[in-house]
């Protein structure tokens, strides 16, 4: 499955958060390195989902960028 990310970059880290599975966040020092811990909380937050019995929301969101000006 693929989950779109949203990645934000604030004065002194990079923030990610997952809109088909609120409350999934990362913070990390680098756009690479909040990449990769946004992937391992996706898998740790639908592990966790499974075995609370938890249904698991599929990927809904979808991302595109727009131009203006």
């Amino acid at each position: 499955m693929k989950y779109a990310v949203v990645i934000e970059q604030g004065p002194t880290s990079f923030g990610a958060t997952v809109p088909d599975l609120p409350g999934c966040i990362a913070v990390g020092d680098s756009r690479d390195e909040v990449e990769r811990l946004i992937q391992e909380a996706i898998v740790l937050h639908l592990k966790v989902l499974r075995e609370a019995g938890e249904p698991v929301p599929g990927p809904h969101t979808q991302v595109t960028m727009v131009e203006v000006g």
